[in-house]
């Protein structure tokens, strides 16, 4: 299961309780409903997602299925949202339209192209009513913007 589908599951509130809970104990559906508050249907509805994301696995003793928690899966989790953290940002002479066309912006050497400033708040409007001030805060070169095409002198 793709993690985004993972974290989704968890997202359930009763389901973070009961991933929670299974971290300190075993638990079978009846014990997890009385310490919930809610009816075993519910736990058992809430435990399907949970087996189904890889998140907790059943074990049968005797008459009852008692849970645990798939630590490894968590640690598999942490390890994601940590290398997410580690993530360095892109530097500031890459294309946006690039960026959301899923090209690695650590790779991409092009210049910014006529799309959108990096730091849109500073436009006062259109890219061509930009002043060079603007246009140097927010891509550090005036070369190649789209607000000094050679043809139009910008706006000041």
């Amino acid at each position: 299961m793709e993690p985004v589908q993972i974290f989704k599951t968890l997202a359930d509130e009763t389901r973070f309780k009961l991933v929670r809970l299974l971290l300190t104990h075993d638990l079978c559906v009846g014990a997890l409903a009385t310490h919930l508050g809610i009816s075993e249907a519910a736990v058992s509805q809430h435990l399907k997602f949970l087996r189904e994301a890889g998140v907790v696995r059943g074990e049968k003793r005797g008459y009852w299925t008692h849970y645990t928690v798939e630590k490894g899966k968590l640690h598999e989790l942490a390890g994601l949202l940590r290398d997410l953290t580690d993530l360095q940002p892109c530097p500031q002479s890459v294309c946006i339209k690039k960026l959301n066309s899923k090209i690695d912006c650590h790779k991409e050497e092009e210049k910014m192209c006529d799309c959108k400033c990096q730091k849109p708040e500073k436009l006062k409007g259109k890219p061509e009513e930009c002043t060079l001030e603007q246009i140097k805060e927010c891509h550090g070169d005036d070369k190649g913007h789209p607000c000094t095409d050679e043809k139009k002198p910008p706006m000041r």
